[in-house]
Formats: structure tokens, C-alpha cells, sequence
């Protein structure tokens, strides 16, 4: 029998948001986020559109209220909207917001579809606004396009979010003119601490960065005031200088954000990670292929009852990322 259960995991935690990469592929290759040369799932082990849905359609009959499409980059997987036009049908029937992370390089042209598809908000990773810098920590992007595509969003009536991932020595001198560009534009700015996720080419503690830190130097320049809106993710906002913008920090290493953990996510090879720090999973797609809906919620329940306390993140020189898996796999 298929459940209608809340999904509430061992620590009482209740999952209302989901996360589904849709393709561990990227046009880009940030030196952060994974190697130059990189060995991608082979297509016949991903799972397919229609089963991305089911399994995203069976968390949001059991209550998750807010869906993020990911990837490596989600645009990138041809038909990606017919994923995106189902899910959204669901906006407003169960589902509070569908939303997705993008590095901007293919917006300018779905931006229109995406919001004909029920999307309203948008996050762009963009690291820096200088084209030289940009192209030296994507290896080969060009901040144009990206730039083009945040205008192409904004015109279509999309909200977006900067997402910045804060690096010492290469952006740190940046991140106050990225605030201001934003709060100029009318987007949110997130800043993000590196995350030991994955074999990169670079050693991460050369690069990372405390955002308590950066907090302490924006303040000498900004009035930030707390915002306790959240949404469904785990950063912690502040108002800029009394305004529309809202600057998020997520600090995994920092400040830790597990205990109030309501996330999980989905691969897109159909396995349920329900910690980005662990490598502990379920394989949905395997469950609905042999049981259908019953086996997909029985093994939906046996990932929430392993999921763990909190994350074991670590920054050290030296010392192995947290898990073999690179951020693409499970999705921003």
C-alpha cells in the first residue's frame, strides 16, 4: 500500500523540501565544484524525465512544499522542460514554489519558459562580475552571457539570487561591489562558504574563506538587519541598508545549519541522499522500477530513518573532501 504519511525523519525532522538534480553535467568546470577533466554518469545510468516526476510528484503528495531543480546545470538536459511544465503544474495544488539554481548560461533562452512553466525565482551562481576572473575560476565561461542571461530573467519577470561562493585570494575583494551591484539591480545575494565536496584539482583550504569574517567587513559599510523570512534553505538572511535586497550566508562550516535540516535530495540517477555531508543513499529509481509506488515509499522511509543528525564538514590541509562525490552529483 502507498503511504500518505507525513515524512518526518528519526530526529523529528519533517521534509518539506526537495531538491532534484536533473543531470550531473555542466558547460562550465568552476575549479571549487569539480576537476578539469571530468568523468560524467553514462547515459543509461540516469534516470528518465518521467521517473524524475513520479518520485518528485510522490514527495509532494506526502507534503514537501517546495522544489528545486538543480544539477551540474539543469538546462543543459535536452527536454528539461517537459520536467519543469509538469512539476509545475502542481504550484499552488500541494506545491508552494518550484524553483532553480542555474549558472546563467542558458537563461536568456528559457527565461520566458520557465515562467510560462509556473517558476517565479531563480538562483544564478556567479562568482564574479570581472570577465577575467570569471573565465579563471569557470576555466573557460564568459560573464556576458551569464550577465545577459540575469537580464533576460529579470525582464521575463523572474526574481533572482546571486549565489556566490566566497573564496580567499580570487572574489573576497569583490563581495562587497557584488552586494552593491545586486541591491542596484533589485536581486537577493547569497554567499556561500567552499564545501568539502569531491576530488578538485586545488587544494580547498587555500581558498576558503569564513563568512563570519566577511559579515564583520560588510558591516563596516552596511547596515544589516536580521530577517527571519527563510526560504526552506539553509541560509540566514539580513536586510540591506533598510531595502528590498536580502543578503543570505550559508555556513556549513561556520555555523552550522542541521538541526533545523527539511531538505533532502534527489539524483539524477534516482538515489535519495538525504545529508550532502554523507554518502549514505537510497535508490528510488530501483525501488519504483521493481515495486512502483509502495516500494518507493518504503524506500523513501528507510532513507529518513537513517538520515543523520548533521553534517561532518571540515576544512584542513590536507585532509580528504567529506565525500567522494562532487557537488554535481547531488545537486546546488
Amino acid at each position: 500500500m502507498a503511504s500518505d504519511a507525513p515524512l518526518v525523519d528519526g530526529f523529528g525532522r519533517t521534509i518539506r523540501y526537495l531538491r532534484v538534480s536533473v543531470t550531473d553535467r555542466c558547460d562550465l568546470r568552476c575549479r571549487y565544484c569539480m576537476a578539469e577533466h571530468m568523468t560524467f554518469l553514462p547515459r543509461d545510468r540516469i534516470a528518465t524525465l518521467e521517473e524524475l516526476a513520479v518520485i518528485t510528484e510522490r514527495f509532494v503528495a506526502r507534503g514537501v512544499r517546495k522544489v528545486r531543480l538543480s544539477g551540474g546545470e539543469p538546462l543543459v538536459r535536452r527536454d528539461v522542460m517537459q520536467l519543469t511544465q509538469r512539476l509545475g503544474r502542481h504550484v499552488g495544488a500541494g506545491l508552494d514554489e518550484l524553483t532553480l539554481t542555474t549558472n546563467g548560461t542558458r537563461l536568456a533562452q528559457f527565461a520566458p519558459a520557465l515562467v510560462d512553466a509556473g517558476v517565479r525565482r531563480v538562483n544564478v551562481s556567479m562568482d564574479s562580475r570581472d570577465a577575467d576572473r570569471f573565465r579563471f575560476i569557470t576555466r573557460h565561461g564568459d560573464v556576458a552571457q551569464v550577465l545577459g542571461g540575469i537580464a533576460a530573467a529579470k525582464a521575463a519577470g523572474l526574481r533572482v539570487k546571486i549565489n556566490m561562493v566566497a573564496l580567499k585570494g580570487l572574489n573576497e575583494d569583490e563581495i562587497a561591489a557584488m552586494l552593491d551591484w545586486c541591491v542596484a539591480e533589485g536581486h537577493d545575494l547569497t554567499l556561500i562558504e567552499t564545501m568539502p565536496l569531491g576530488a578538485i584539482d586545488e587544494d580547498r583550504t587555500d581558498r576558503f574563506l569564513p563568512l563570519t569574517a566577511v559579515k564583520e567587513r560588510l558591516e563596516r559599510t552596511h547596515r544589516l538587519s536580521r530577517d527571519a523570512a527563510t526560504t526552506g534553505g539553509p541560509a540566514r538572511y539580513w536586510r540591506v541598508d533598510g531595502g528590498a535586497t536580502r543578503l543570505g550566508l550559508i555556513s556549513p562550516l561556520t555555523a552550522n545549519f542541521c538541526d533545523g535540516c527539511n531538505r533532502v535530495r534527489l539524483t539524477t540517477e534516482g538515489r535519495l541522499y538525504t545529508c550532502l555531508g554523507h554518502d549514505d543513499h537510497r535508490d528510488l529509481k530501483a525501488a519504483l522500477r521493481e515495486g512502483g509506488v509502495p516500494a518507493l515509499d518504503a524506500a523513501i522511509a528507510d532513507a529518513l530513518a537513517a538520515k543523520p543528525r548533521r553534517h561532518d564538514f571540515r576544512i584542513e590541509a590536507g585532509a580528504a573532501p567529506a565525500v567522494a562525490r562532487h557537488m554535481s552529483v547531488t545537486g546546488g
